[in-house]
């Protein structure tokens, strides 16, 4: 199966597979990953069948709904194009992009290492702020149950992956204990530029949020 096919196999199946989401990891945050991603690697090289089928199975078993698993996306992603008819070499880097891809806890170092992972990851980051990223992220908390503020629950920067995977918190720390930590960590210089303008709307949002419950 040539590489055209495989794309379009790999879309469809994850468009129906995430079709249902309603935790902000849908459909429509693969698109948009995928759309950013091919937008990042116009500008900084890289495979772009490798990219955007990374982009594309990225969200395939996310951790945090699979019981805490971060290897199962990657090991789905790598039979689905193994059965499609991928290479090794294709399979194997698309699997180790996917179960390196998460943000991990403030303190814990990132370990991407490919240009075409820095890509995906880029792409899945600027999702995850601006308007969109605000979106998501009180979906998220809905989705889980969590409060929207609590004001005496202070943010904590996590050292480990262990304990950012365990956190309790409301839906307001988030932002302090993610997001708004993604700018600095763009990979790439495209992603970086791209950044700024949404990391400032969190901030403004933030800002109008805690004046508004004070």
């Amino acid at each position: 199966m040539n590489q055209a096919h495989i794309l379009s196999k790999t879309q469809a199946f994850v468009q129906e597979k995430l079709a249902e989401d309603t935790s902000g990891h849908d459909w429509w945050h693969i698109h948009r990953v995928h759309q950013l991603a091919k937008t990042i690697a116009a500008q900084e090289g890289g495979d772009l069948f490798i990219i955007e089928l990374a982009a594309l199975l990225h969200d395939i078993s996310d951790w945090k709904f699979n019981g805490g698993d971060e290897h199962l996306g990657g090991q789905i992603a790598h039979q689905w194009l193994k059965d499609l008819g991928a290479d090794h070499p294709t399979c194997e880097t698309v699997e180790t992009i996917i179960n390196t891809l998460s943000f991990k806890g403030a303190k814990v170092a990132n370990q991407m290492q490919s240009l075409e992972g820095k890509i995906v990851q880029d792409a899945d980051r600027l999702d995850a702020i601006g308007a969109i990223g605000i979106a998501r992220t009180f979906t998220y908390g809905g989705y889980k149950n969590r409060p929207m503020y609590q004001p005496h629950i202070q943010p904590v920067l996590h050292d480990s992956f262990e304990a950012y995977k365990n956190k309790t918190s409301h839906t307001i720390n988030h932002f302090y204990e993610k997001i708004l930590l993604l700018k600095d960590r763009m990979n790439t210089l495209t992603a970086k530029h791209l950044a700024e303008e949404r990391h400032q709307f969190v901030e403004q949002f933030l800002a109008q949020f805690l004046k508004e419950w004070g």
